[in-house]
């Protein structure tokens, strides 16, 4: 799970009714995204994607927290992604973010979430068309957000956008040369691109580009 609220989340009332098992089941989901990423910053490029989209597919398909719905994990062939580009393993520097405003962003029956554009990317614009914002999820102990989409949504792409960084379940791509590694072939899918029980946070318009980005996962089939 990233920012994603299920039946599981501890804010729904139904979350009172889960077992035991249900919220060890969740650790572990958390615990295997958070190990997947640390063996990812200790590779590189193709290498390292290859090993995320081989561990993605596996607990996409047995992991009792996998988004997937049952029927249609008992179908999964395995996540679609563009090919490698290495063209869009990208590093930038980060400046203070503008005039910055927390930004509410709805998520469903859980109510909102609290997010601070704490810092912008510097360096991306003349592949990406703009920066980025970088967004800090407030609350108990928190966490960067890097949510973004881009022209290939709806048709290529999911159309609600795509992550990139969620720290609070492990998604950390580290940095390189003493800057902020941003490899877009990392972008994923928000659980609720596979089932309406989940909801989730979408990009704010600071983080719609205009341009396309070919790399990362493609929509869900």
């Amino acid at each position: 799970m990233d920012l994603e609220t299920s039946a599981i989340g501890p804010a729904s009332e139904s979350a009172r009714r889960q077992t035991l098992s249900d919220f060890e089941q969740l650790w572990d989901w958390r615990r295997r995204m958070a190990e997947l990423y640390a063996r990812v910053r200790s590779s590189a490029g193709l290498a390292a994607w290859e090993l995320w989209r081989a561990e993605r597919d596996r607990l996409f398909a047995t992991h009792p927290q996998s988004p997937l719905d049952p029927e249609r994990r008992a179908r999964f062939a395995g996540l679609t992604y563009f090919d490698y580009d290495p063209a869009l393993r990208l590093c930038a520097d980060l400046v203070v973010a503008p005039a910055a405003r927390r930004e509410s962003l709805n998520v469903g029956r859980d109510g909102t979430v609290s997010l601070f554009p704490f810092a912008r990317t510097h360096g991306l614009e003349a592949r990406l068309g703009k920066e980025l914002t970088l967004y800090w999820i407030e609350g108990y102990g928190g966490g960067v957000f890097l949510p973004f989409a881009d022209a290939t949504g709806g048709t290529e792409t999911f159309a609600g956008g795509r992550y990139l960084l969620d720290t609070i379940k492990g998604a950390d791509l580290g940095r390189a040369g003493g800057r902020i590694l941003l490899d877009f072939n990392f972008a994923y899918n928000p659980s609720c691109a596979y089932s309406e029980r989940w909801t989730c946070p979408l990009p704010p318009p600071s983080n719609r580009l205009s341009e396309a980005v070919r790399a990362g996962e493609q929509r869900p089939e």
